[in-house]
């Protein structure tokens, strides 16, 4: 199994330690429950050196990334990131992901772990027909944190010169923590204000010691695969391998945004031009449950006696202290107010569909002092 920079750091901590995608991760330190309001009240920190990271530069690399990915690069300003997709040519979501303008001949993609290898091939493979594009896989080049919740500006400020203030949603600058040079972005998988660094490797565990030695005063505390896994879902946020694989599409996950059919031409248009045309069958809709219990990935929903649907993810939610979840339904059953059941192990439960996100997001949109001209929303997984 795989092992982070931070392996021998999770431990002395005494995290629970679980396979994720071939890697040893803490999926807790001492509760869910705590570490999710600690993120969403003060300020956690994740370790995700588990994601990939892979290169795409050279003369043609904006023109590869267009036909590529369904979104449009050439409205990103240099400094800032993208999220968008991998699609297969039915518009299957082969991976979610972040990418990142360094300039008009480099970007800097950030994928799921699960995924890193496959992404990797599947960029590299297509980009031989480009022949002045250059891909590169930089996943074990770069450790990778995450700093979230109200209290990360204010103690990153402690050791980080750059100006945090500055940092819009969506934007990133290359910055140092004694003297090791550290890409930050204002980004993030929790819904609240907050930012990742990608940092050289074997730098990762000390730039991880060094926040910690600034962060008692701020509620610092060291946030695991859990609670990861229940601030996305209060925020909708689709994780890969349960909302989103490669036979949903964008229009399927409520990711239509991402697409952009004006663009030209891109891996999987035509599929999703087909579909747009045609419309939609089924719809992720949010759902709260009426009745005790928690839905799961892969429990069934039904109306009128039958199946129609199924969850993709679900939990008791820390901040709302209601059952919630994901599910795709039919597109006639997915109005807010739409009351269905759920087979929870053979017993029926009232749920009804509820509006989304299920928590309002706290992501600082612009920089201080300037004005939002596009809205921004939705990361990669990881």
């Amino acid at each position: 199994m795989k092992k982070t920079p931070l392996w021998q750091a999770h431990c002395a901590l005494g995290a629970k330690m679980v396979d994720f995608a071939g890697w040893s991760m803490p999926v807790q330190y001492s509760s869910i429950l705590e570490e999710h309001k600690a993120v969403r009240e003060k300020v956690g920190i994740f370790d995700i050196s588990h994601m990939g990271e892979i290169e795409v530069k050279g003369p043609g690399a904006m023109e590869f990334l267009q036909w590529l990915v369904p979104g449009d690069l050439s409205r990103l300003e240099d400094d800032n990131a993208l999220y968008s997709a991998l699609l297969n040519d039915n518009g299957g979501i082969i991976d979610d992901i972040l990418i990142y303008k360094i300039s008009g001949q480099r970007f800097f993609l950030c994928v799921n772990a699960s995924n890193a290898s496959k992404d990797y091939k599947w960029i590299a493979g297509h980009a031989t027909s480009f022949p002045d594009v250059e891909v590169a896989n930089l996943s074990r080049d770069f450790g990778m944190l995450s700093i979230q919740g109200p209290n990360a500006e204010p103690l990153l400020k402690q050791i980080v010169p750059y100006p945090l203030e500055k940092l819009g949603y969506y934007q990133f600058a290359t910055t140092t923590i004694d003297e090791t040079s550290v890409i930050i972005a204002r980004t993030g998988y929790t819904g609240e204000d907050g930012f990742e660094l990608f940092i050289n490797w074997q730098s990762t565990a000390a730039i991880w010691e060094r926040i910690f030695s600034r962060g008692k005063p701020f509620g610092l505390k060291p946030i695991g695969l859990g609670a990861r896994d229940t601030l996305r879902l209060e925020m909708r946020y689709p994780l890969h391998g349960h909302e989103i694989n490669e036979t949903t599409t964008p229009y399927d996950a409520g990711l239509g945004w991402i697409v952009k059919l004006d663009k030209g031409e891109f891996i999987g248009k035509e599929a999703l031009v087909k579909q747009k045309a045609e419309g939609l069958k089924r719809k992720l809709v949010g759902m709260e449950l009426l009745d005790r219990g928690i839905p799961r990935e892969g429990f069934n929903v039904i109306h009128n006696g039958e199946q129609v649907g199924v969850f993709t993810s679900g939990t008791l939610s820390p901040t709302l202290n209601k059952s919630i979840g994901l599910a795709f339904v039919p597109v006639e059953l997915s109005a807010v107010g739409t009351q269905l059941l759920v087979d929870i192990r053979g017993r029926h439960a009232q749920a009804v569909v509820c509006k989304t996100p299920f928590v309002q997001p706290k992501v600082r949109r612009k920089p201080a002092g300037e004005a939002v001209t596009e809205p921004q929303s939705a990361p990669v997984n990881q």
